[in-house]
Formats: C-alpha cells, structure tokens, sequence
C-alpha cells in the first residue's frame, strides 16, 4: 500500500487531508493504527462518506517514513 506513494503527489495531517476529501482531490487515503482514534475516525467517516478508498497501516512512523518526512504522520492521502 505504501508503495503506492512512490512519485505520486501527497498531502499529509489531518487538516490537509480532509480539505483533499471534500475538494474531491483525495484518492486514496492511509490510517496510522497507532494515532489517536480522535484524528483518525472522522477522516475514516469521511471517507467513506465521500467513497474514497482508505486503508490502514500498522504506525505511525511508517507512514511518514512512506510520506518521505522525518516525523510520523497520522493521516495521509494521494492527491490529484
């Protein structure tokens, strides 16, 4: 799944990432396991709301790492 960010363009944070959901740029969507359910559960609701394709990835620092930052991420997307 993480592989799928390789030389795509890619927002990162909660923020960001629901201003692409409901823009309609969001098309693919990654979920920390280890983020706080608070940050991830509406973006999940939204998601689905807006039949975007989500998917779940076991930390936090991994998606970062897959994001290509030095800080773990909670939420993040593949845009258009």
């Amino acid at each position: 799944m993480l592989a799928r960010f390789t030389g795509k363009k890619v927002v990162v944070g909660a923020k960001q990432l629901r201003k692409a959901l409901l823009s309609g740029s969001a098309q693919l969507v990654c979920l920390a396991r280890s983020a706080d359910p608070a940050i991830t559960e509406p973006i999940e609701a939204l998601c689905q709301q807006k039949n975007v394709e989500y998917a779940w990835v076991p930390s936090m620092t991994d998606l970062g790492s897959a994001c290509g930052i030095d800080v773990g991420a909670a939420a993040a997307a593949v845009v258009t």
